[in-house]
């Protein structure tokens, strides 16, 4: 028997500015306790940042405000859906139609942002076409839900989301097949931006086996590491520091792991955490390091 109203886990997130840059064109968000009556929703966005994207800083908030309120209704939808035909028509809907939703709702946001903020008039220069007003606000997005019978994830475009289970495996549920290449990435400005979006469906059968680690970061976290091995020590290290110490002592120190990060990537670096209060002893880690950079990125 679940009991709603049970505070089930601890958020933490952060946030630097690239070094050299002027805007820190990232943007996230924590909200609820993962209890029945009170879901945990997860969201970082990274906007683009280059000329083309002139105000992705704001298009990067915009996708964190219009998931949010998205994903509300979508928990509040998952809360009557325990038997599994209902679980089924409500995946149906996660990998269907809240994409489009989302993806709608934010495209109504930037265009009205521009209807609002039109450069000044006496420029000369022709009305946009509506895809090169989005352009403007180019950016990327992972979000997650997290209630004590569900844990649902989307994505489009670079960054990660990052899963460590209750046996302390850990698993890239939304990495791509095909990474990126270079600075090119999916965008929710994209012409068929929900075609792009990516869902991780994860239903809580038994809360006990339920992840005791998410982790949302931008791209900023895992182009640091000169491999794909090195953001996972990273996250592994999160994870022991955050299961023997608890969410305030590494709340004190993120920042400067997020500095480390930001200097060797030279991008804005955004993490944003939550994790479960462990039920038995079992499940806590011990002796485990201190997340650490033990490989710089390359140039190739």
């Amino acid at each position: 028997m679940v009991t709603l109203g049970v505070r089930r886990w601890e958020t933490l997130a952060e946030s630097v500015r690239g070094v050299g840059k002027k805007l820190n064109q990232d943007w996230f968000a924590c909200e609820g306790t993962g209890s029945g009556d009170d879901p945990l929703l997860l969201a970082v966005a990274d906007g683009h940042g280059s000329a083309a994207h002139a105000r992705s800083e704001i298009g990067a908030r915009f996708a964190v405000d219009r998931f949010l309120g998205r994903a509300e209704m979508f928990a509040r939808a998952a809360r009557d859906c325990h038997e599994r035909g209902r679980l089924t028509r409500l995946m149906t809907y996660a990998r269907d139609d809240f994409p489009r939703a989302l993806v709608q709702d934010w495209r109504e946001e930037a265009l009205g942002h521009w209807d609002r903020h039109r450069p000044a008039a006496d420029t000369g220069a022709p009305e946009p076409r509506q895809g090169e007003k989005l352009l403007l606000y180019g950016t990327t997005l992972i979000g997650a839900v997290l209630t004590p019978w569900l844990f649902v994830a989307w994505q489009i475009g670079d960054g990660d989301l990052a899963v460590v289970e209750h046996d302390g495996t850990l698993s890239r549920p939304l990495a791509p097949a095909e990474e990126d290449l270079g600075d090119e990435t999916e965008s929710l400005c994209g012409r068929e931006a929900w075609s792009a979006v990516r869902m991780h469906w994860a239903p809580v059968f038994d809360e006990a086996r339920s992840p005791r680690l998410v982790v949302l970061s931008t791209d900023g976290l895992s182009k640091s590491f000169a491999s794909a091995d090195g953001y996972r020590q990273f996250v592994a290290g999160l994870d022991g520091r955050l299961t023997t110490e608890g969410s305030e002592g590494v709340r004190a120190v993120l920042p400067e792991w997020l500095r480390q990060a930001s200097q060797y990537s030279g991008d804005d670096t955004t993490l944003a955490a939550a994790l479960r209060h462990a039920s038995t002893p079992s499940e806590a880690v011990r002796d485990v390091p201190a997340p650490m950079h033990t490989e710089r990125k390359t140039e190739t």
